[in-house]
């Protein structure tokens, strides 16, 4: 049987993804901002995406036998309550169950379709490669970037994890998302404590919280550390300004996405009281686990200090 693009867009829903769409893997038209970026060091210490660059700008790089990427969004979205406003404060994607996990249970599910169907190739991915996602997902007529580089979806906003699989299966692609719905609005980069977004659509991740308190290494940079507001887990405030998510954002009905209020109330020693193995245990399957037991101490230290020598 010849599959659909309706019906592969129907199994992505029945899986509980937000939206679906498809595209090519014909070149991104935003390479030379992609080297450009890399040059001025906006990248930090990411040294992969270096390494990845020639993929990013060119999908077909990363698996020659694909003609077609199926991009899915999945909602993360779950209203603040009192004690998220407080340190230790976690952004809202690192609240439940790590989305790579999350996703990529669904993902192999929706590969195991197109396989079914036909395909050859379906291979998954979801912030797991070289994959120009929110490039692709703009592709496949699902959102636009803003100018908090993130992808907004118009009926849902940004709180979206975009995940993605690559098929050699002919489908018929979608038409992009060309409008920029932003319009005149700068309310993400007046907001950003930091400072991270030095232009539209222009993050220095080496300014960035969420940068800082994960991928970063070492030390909170000084320059950083007194805007952190209590931060001690990536940020929200560039997502939560946004007048497309005040306005449009709703509840996840994902169940791994549940906050689970993993911080909620802890003393700045939490985590010097704990091992290896205890961190191991409680959070491994989390966000957290990223930067680790140590990253966790030095977060959660400056998190509280950065609070209380707020004004």
């Amino acid at each position: 049987m010849s599959l659909t693009a309706l019906e592969v867009k129907a199994e992505a829903a029945r899986l509980g993804f937000l939206a679906c769409g498809i595209t090519d893997l014909a070149p991104t038209p935003h390479a030379t901002e992609l080297d450009a970026w890399l040059t001025q060091g906006y990248g930090g210490t990411m040294r992969y995406l270096h390494r990845q660059a020639k993929k990013r700008k060119d999908p077909e790089r990363i698996d020659s036998r694909a003609e077609r990427v199926v991009v899915v969004l999945d909602n993360y979205f779950s209203p603040d309550q009192p004690p998220d406003l407080e340190p230790p404060r976690v952004a809202k994607y690192a609240r439940g169950e790590d989305y790579h996990q999350a996703m990529l249970r669904r993902l192999d599910q929706l590969a195991a379709f197109l396989r079914q169907n036909g395909a050859s190739v379906a291979r998954s991915y979801t912030d797991t490669g070289p994959v120009p996602e929110r490039e692709l997902a703009q592709r496949a007529g699902l959102g636009w970037i803003g100018k908090n580089t993130m992808l907004i979806q118009p009926d849902t906003g940004s709180f979206s994890f975009i995940g993605s699989v690559f098929t050699d299966l002919p489908l018929p692609i979608d038409q992009p998302f060309e409008l920029d719905r932003c319009g005149s609005c700068t309310r993400c980069l007046e907001a950003c404590p930091t400072d991270a977004l030095i232009e539209p659509r222009v993050l220095d991740a080496t300014r960035c919280i969420a940068y800082v308190t994960i991928e970063h290494r070492g030390p909170i940079p000084e320059s950083v550390l007194p805007k952190l507001d209590g931060w001690a887990f990536g940020c929200d405030v560039c997502n939560d300004v946004c007048p497309w998510n005040v306005r449009f954002a709703r509840e996840t009905t994902t169940a791994a996405f549940s906050p689970r209020a993993l911080l909620h109330g802890v003393e700045p020693d939490f985590f010097d009281r704990m091992d290896e193995a205890e961190f191991a245990a409680r959070f491994g399957g989390t966000p957290l686990a990223r930067p680790g037991l140590a990253g966790m101490r030095r977060n959660l230290h400056a998190a509280f200090a950065s609070r209380s020598a707020a004004p």
